[in-house]
């Protein structure tokens, strides 16, 4: 029998969750009985896609958070609880991301995989502490770590499917590692002296690494406070210090707070970057490739301008 959602317990851990108490991440998978196709759960869109190109034809798959919306504050409604009540399996990134979705993990029958899983976390600082950066799908070498999670748990409760998932995974880690030599060759071309990636949001600690760039953010994570007089008075203050070519904002937050500081430091408003969502199917990027090309043509072209 498929597992099944309970529905009371959900609904009750939404309205009375403000307990800090941990559950486990990470449950054994139990194999389907019969021939029905799977359904695949997933916290948002870019954890949907990267299981899809895994699952192929083989699984439905399905993101709890909509395209557009911001993950870190997404509160989710009975409808958006209710259409979970049949998965077979829960994928999430963990990582201090979807608290919301932490709070009533406990309530849920389906096993629950971090596809994070093996990914070593950069660390931010918010409010005096380091807490992991959540970001770490930013990192097109991390996205093989989350597809290879992804795979194994797909085998886990649909054995029958190994050899597609397997396939498929093959074939989809195969245009992770083109387009991460691509990505780290254009960036390559940036001078030294421009090298300095400024955004809204802390998101782009993974990405940053990779690609050889200084980062510098107003806000650490969009759960928090944002755009704050103090956060406007440091990042005003490192731009200009550092010369930053461009500051740029993320498509799932006002652009206001990114305008202010490239007016107030004469560096350019570099335009939007895609982090924390995909687009609709007609958008720039409506997939995790789509997303993680288009930023980092966007940034590559600002910091060679």
């Amino acid at each position: 029998m498929k597992p099944r959602l309970v529905l009371a317990a959900i609904a009750l851990s939404l309205v009375t969750a403000c307990s800090d108490g941990n559950s486990d991440p990470q449950s054994k998978e139990t194999p389907l009985s019969g021939n029905e196709r799977p359904k695949v759960v997933t916290t948002f869109s870019i954890v949907a896609d990267l299981a899809r190109n895994v699952a192929g034809e083989e699984a439905e798959i399905v993101s709890i958070v909509p395209v557009g919306a911001d993950v870190h504050t997404y509160q989710p409604t009975p409808p958006a609880i209710a259409s979970i009540q049949s998965a077979d399996l829960l994928l999430w990134n963990g990582l201090n991301l979807e608290i919301w979705f932490e709070r009533f993990l406990e309530g849920l029958d389906a096993p629950s995989v971090l596809v994070s899983d093996g990914v070593e976390p950069i660390a931010i600082g918010v409010d005096g502490k380091d807490v992991p950066n959540p970001h770490a799908w930013m990192s097109l070498s991390n996205a093989r770590l989350y597809v290879e999670n992804i795979r194994d748990a797909l085998i886990g409760i649909d054995p029958d499917s190994e050899e597609a998932y397997r396939d498929n995974a093959k074939a989809y880690l195969a245009e992770i590692d083109s387009l991460d030599s691509t990505l780290r060759k254009r960036l390559a071309a940036v001078p030294n002296d421009r090298r300095v990636l400024a955004t809204s949001e802390g998101a782009f600690s993974y990405l940053a690494r990779d690609l050889g760039l200084r980062e510098l953010y107003i806000w650490p994570m969009n759960a928090d406070a944002q755009g704050t007089p103090e956060q406007m008075r440091v990042m005003i203050t490192e731009v200009r210090q550092s010369g930053a070519p461009a500051v740029f904002s993320e498509s799932t937050v006002s652009d206001k707070p990114a305008r202010q500081v490239a007016r107030e430091t004469g560096s350019a408003y570099g335009g939007v970057l895609y982090v924390d969502s995909l687009s609709e199917p007609d958008g720039p990027v409506p997939s995790y490739l789509d997303l993680m090309k288009t930023t980092t043509d966007a940034i590559a072209e600002a910091l060679t301008q």
